[in-house]
């Protein structure tokens, strides 16, 4: 791993110095050729774009994959690995349920009309799921279910094939397990657009969500307003505050776990006694040089003056991620405002988190979580007003209405109002 100690400054300054750092390793993506292709040339264009950026499409097959297909795939999985599949998927969807409220009663204010505030699901939802030479159920899971929960009818699946053209049978489980209808092998800023834009054969969407690459993300960002999106998460991240008890040998596989995202995958630890950092830094080495999967990713050391501190700096900083490696963790817990999810105690690993705990890993990143957090349900519900306006009410209102339209220069709108008190 890429270690460098940095010096404490105070929780904003020395937030600040990591984010700068993280920043040094993102790569610069332009996807707009790709968009304009995609908007031009629909589904040839698609072919042609997962040709040439993630696989070989061979004839038959098609983008969109028969949900038969995926129903098949449960034979080739070992029934263990079903079995952890199916224990994630009721985790997830009993979370998400959680979440849901009921819809409010209707306010009656005092001039005698009532406004109603209440939730509708949007009418379509795109789940991109990493995919290629890899296979990641456990987003397909994480995006899928909740949009379910929210009451969303219509859910695509997008996720780039492998060089067969076709998806991996990991990704095919999870789509069966969520019953899903539409499932397209296709990845990358081009399945982004499709989805956003619409193509032969892919029908646009209301909202995507999804973690993915740069180019992705960028994607993501290019059509955000056009439809809604979750954020726009970048690479995965752990920050991990270490008491005076902490495993060093713990921690060091906590922090190889998130490596295995990359190398672009911020590590931060931060702890008040530096011989524990030196112990966690060397734990985490010696670790990575055994497990191949473990990128060589950053990983920043803090020497923070007090715990309270280090809480101050992981506010400061917003991690998509961050363990508390500390006695009173469930106390300190509460005190956390912008991490994306916060686990408690020394058994609380990210890696429950990513993959079985019932919380989702689609988690906001960057520093997002200053304004952003987990993916639930609400992210596939919006909000719609009703408003019921009596004659009474009407006669009360209009001549305020009238005043303060009359002040920003729209007239009419005081007449649309005030027609209403006539014979009232």
């Amino acid at each position: 791993m890429r270690v460098r100690r940095f010096e404490w400054e105070g929780a904003t300054a020395t937030a600040a110095a990591l984010r700068t750092w993280v920043a040094e390793s993102s790569p610069a993506v332009d996807v707009a050729m790709i968009e304009r292709e995609v908007r031009e040339g629909g589904d040839a264009a698609l072919s042609r774009l997962t040709e040439r950026l993630d696989a070989t499409l061979r004839p038959p097959h098609s983008l969109r994959v028969d949900p038969m297909e995926a129903e098949a795939a449960k034979s080739s999985l070992a029934p263990e690995l079903l079995s952890a599949m199916e224990v994630a998927a009721v985790n997830i969807r009993a979370v998400a349920t959680a979440q849901l409220r009921a819809d409010a009663d209707p306010v009656e204010l005092e001039q005698g009309q009532t406004v109603n505030m209440r939730e509708a699901p949007v009418g379509a939802a795109g789940v991109y799921v990493p995919g290629g030479r890899a296979a990641y159920p456990s987003s397909v899971l994480m995006c899928a279910i909740p949009a379910q929960v929210a009451g969303v009818e219509r859910v695509a699946l997008v996720s780039p094939p492998g060089p067969d053209g076709r998806l991996q049978p990991l990704v095919l489980v999870a789509a069966s397990l969520c019953r899903l209808e539409e499932i397209y092998a296709v990845g990358g800023a081009q399945a982004i657009f499709a989805l956003a834009h619409g193509t032969e054969t892919i029908d646009p969407v209301d909202v995507i969500v999804g973690p993915g690459n740069a180019w992705v993300r960028e994607a993501k960002r290019t059509v955000a307003g056009l439809v809604g999106i979750d954020s726009l998460a970048g690479p995965s991240e752990l920050m991990l505050i270490a008491g005076h008890d902490a495993d060093p040998e713990w921690a060091a596989l906590d922090l190889c776990a998130q490596a295995e995202h990359g190398p672009e995958s911020p590590l931060v630890v931060a702890a008040v006694e530096q011989h524990m950092l030196d112990a966690i830094a060397t734990a985490a080495a010696n670790a990575a040089t055994t497990r191949p999967s473990v990128a060589d990713a950053p990983l920043a050391l803090v020497q923070v003056p007090e715990t309270e501190a280090a809480i101050d700096l992981a506010n400061a900083f917003a991690p998509e991620h961050l363990q508390l490696f500390e006695e009173d963790a469930a106390l300190l817990a509460g005190r956390v405002t912008t991490a994306g999810c916060v686990f408690a105690g020394r058994f609380g690993a990210t890696a429950f988190g990513d993959y079985a705990a019932g919380s989702n890993h689609v988690l906001p990143t960057g520093g997002a979580g200053r304004f952003s957090g987990p993916l639930g349900p609400d992210v596939f519900r919006r909000k719609i007003a009703t408003v019921e306006v009596p004659a009474e009410a009407a006669a009360k209102l209009a001549p305020h209405v009238k005043t303060i339209a009359e002040a920003e220069g729209f007239p009419v709108h005081g007449e649309s109002a005030m027609i209403r008190t006539r014979n009232t």
